[in-house]
Parts: structure tokens; C-alpha cells; sequence
């Protein structure tokens, strides 16, 4: 009795209840959790992930991709180069698009092929409120007999819809990329208009070709995201400094 007497006293002097600071909480930086996002869209969809790197050399940059030496192409893309001597006729740069992948990928594997790249890409060009000198991109390769523009399009709209809701209106138009015939952007609507998201198009059959296949029997898809246009629509971001500031 004497004891709870005691602890009573106590208790009237220090207020145990108080507690600690609570720390702040960590989060996935916005553009990663788009990443992740995409990447399980595709992944429902039975694509696999792969990585690449991001030095690359400008035969699976550009020549592989339809893109040769002195295509008027190659001015889409100011680019950065690694200084080093050519080896065999080929140069180094932080690759310009996840697409070389495309190339790297086909080398090494038979169809069918289904795969989505995500990864950082570099271009040496000013920066705006949509435009950053890095960035990041996911590209989509699907190969196999028989593909066409309308699996192209079914598979866009289910990754679109997974994204944005399942309201959501899809627009196609004509595009031009050296790697795919015919070419396509694709703009959904949102707050009453149309934004555009991504580029894709037929593999075009001098990729197949350049890889080895046989564009008569094997055809196929592509297309890349650029992740931070997607995070910028979905969290109401006006400029895309602001993910690297």
C-alpha cells in the first residue's frame, strides 16, 4: 500500500506520457514510384524487365536503330560524347534513348520477345519547365510472328487506362522515329485536352534486319515513356526542375 502511495507521488511530478519527436518519414522520390508503377503495368501484361547501360556506343545508339552516320535523324538528338579514341570505328556517349537495348536485346535472344527498359538517357540541350539535359525513359520491344499495329494499340490502351483510370480516352497520330514504320503518338485526355505521353511504332524491318531476323516472318512493336512527363500529369507538376532540385 505503501509502495502505490509512493508511485502516486511520483506520478503527480512527471508526466510519463510524453512522448518523443516523431522523425519525418522517408518516401520513393516521385520519379521513382512512376517507375515502379509502369514497370508493374507492363509486367501484368507478361513484359520482362531488363537494364542497360548508360555509356553506350553509338552503333547500338543510332547505326542499329536505322540512324547512320550523317542521317538527318542524328539532329534529334544533341548529344554527348565520351572523349576516347574510336575503337574499330566506333564511338562512345551517354546513350540519347533507352532503344539501343532494342538492338542488344534481339542480338542475343530468339522471339518471342517481351521486354520493358527503364534507365536514365542524356542529351545535351537547354533546359525549360519540360525539358531536362537527363531524364528518364522506359522502352517497350515486343517481337514475334504475326504482330501488328492493333496489338500495339491494345497493349498501350490496357497500360494507359491501368495509369490513368479506366475512363480514359486514347488518341494516335502520325509520327516520325528512323527505328519504327509507321510512327505514333499517343496523347490521352485530361482536364479537357489532349497531353501526349509517349512515341511508338512498328519496329521498322531494317532493325529486324540489322539484328538478323527475318523481317518476312517476324514482326513487332516499341515505344518509350519518359517517366517524368507521366509524374508530372499525374501529380499536377508544372515544371520538371523541380524532381532534381
Amino acid at each position: 500500500k505503501e509502495l502505490k502511495q509512493d508511485e502516486k507521488k511520483e506520478s503527480d511530478i512527471f508526466d510519463y506520457s510524453l512522448s518523443g519527436r516523431i522523425p519525418n518519414r522517408g518516401r520513393l522520390h516521385p520519379v521513382t514510384q512512376t517507375i515502379r508503377e509502369v514497370c508493374s503495368a507492363f509486367s501484368s501484361l507478361g513484359f520482362q524487365i531488363k537494364e542497360g547501360p548508360e555509356v553506350e556506343w553509338d552503333l547500338y545508339n543510332f547505326d542499329l536503330l536505322n540512324i547512320p552516320k550523317d542521317h538527318p535523324a542524328r539532329d534529334m538528338w544533341d548529344t554527348l560524347w565520351i572523349d576516347n579514341d574510336e575503337i574499330d570505328g566506333k564511338r562512345m556517349l551517354l546513350r540519347t534513348h533507352t532503344s539501343p537495348m532494342q538492338a542488344r536485346i534481339m542480338e542475343k535472344s530468339d522471339p518471342p520477345i517481351r521486354v520493358i527498359v527503364p534507365g536514365k538517357c542524356y542529351r545535351y540541350e537547354a533546359t525549360n519547365s519540360t525539358h531536362e539535359w537527363h531524364f528518364n525513359q522506359i522502352e517497350g520491344l515486343a517481337i514475334d510472328s504475326n504482330l501488328n499495329f492493333t496489338d500495339l494499340k491494345g497493349t498501350l490502351y490496357d497500360f494507359a487506362r491501368k495509369l490513368f483510370g479506366p475512363k480514359r480516352k486514347i488518341r494516335f497520330r502520325c509520327d516520325y522515329f528512323p527505328f519504327v514504320e509507321p510512327g505514333v503518338d499517343m496523347s490521352i485526355d485530361w482536364q479537357g485536352d489532349w497531353i501526349e505521353i509517349l512515341g511508338a511504332g512498328m519496329v521498322h524491318p531494317k532493325v529486324l534486319e540489322s539484328v538478323g531476323y527475318d523481317s518476312n516472318k517476324y514482326s513487332g512493336f516499341a515505344f518509350g515513356v519518359g517517366v517524368e512527363r507521366i509524374a508530372m500529369i499525374r501529380h499536377g507538376i508544372d515544371n520538371i526542375r523541380h524532381f532534381y532540385g
